[in-house]
C-alpha cells in the first residue's frame, strides 16, 4: 500500500495542491518500508489525483483540498484525510494504527496565508507571498 502525504518539508502541508512535494510512504503488513520524496509537479485542476492514483496511491494526507480533488479521489477509490497537521511521517502511523482523524477540509476558497511560497494564479485571485 502507498500513502501520500502532501507536505511542505516534514509536515503535513496546508492545502494539498499548493504543497512543496509529496511524501510517499510504502506500507506493508501495517508498517513503513520506505520514504520517496516527490516534487509537486504543478497545481493544475485534476492533474494529481491521476498522478498519486497513477503511481498506486491508496490514500492521500493533507490539511485541505479542493473539492474538485477531493471528487477525483472518490472515483479512483483513493481515500482521503484532511484537516491533519503536525510531521508528515506520524500522521501515516497514527493512520496505519487507526488514529488519526479526518475532517471535512474541503477548501472552497484560496486564503491560506502560509501556503504562498510560489506565485499563485487561483480562481482569478492572486496572492504575494
Amino acid at each position: 500500500m502507498k500513502i501520500a502525504v502532501a507536505s511542505v518539508g516534514t509536515e503535513v502541508g496546508g492545502h494539498f495542491g499548493h504543497c512543496e512535494h509529496f511524501r510517499i510512504y510504502t506500507v506493508e503488513d501495517g508498517k513503513i518500508q520506505g520514504e520517496e520524496l516527490v516534487p509537486n509537479p504543478e497545481h493544475k485542476p485534476g492533474f494529481l489525483p491521476n498522478f498519486l492514483g497513477d503511481m498506486g496511491v491508496e490514500v492521500v494526507i493533507a490539511g485541505g483540498m479542493g473539492a474538485h480533488a477531493v471528487s477525483l479521489f472518490q472515483q479512483r477509490n483513493i481515500k482521503t484525510m484532511m484537516g491533519v497537521q503536525g510531521d508528515a511521517r506520524t500522521a501515516v502511523e497514527q493512520y496505519l494504527k487507526g488514529e488519526l482523524k479526518s475532517t471535512d477540509a474541503v477548501c472552497h476558497h484560496h486564503d491560506h496565508e502560509h501556503e504562498h511560497h510560489h506565485d499563485h494564479h487561483c480562481g482569478g485571485h492572486h496572492h504575494d507571498a
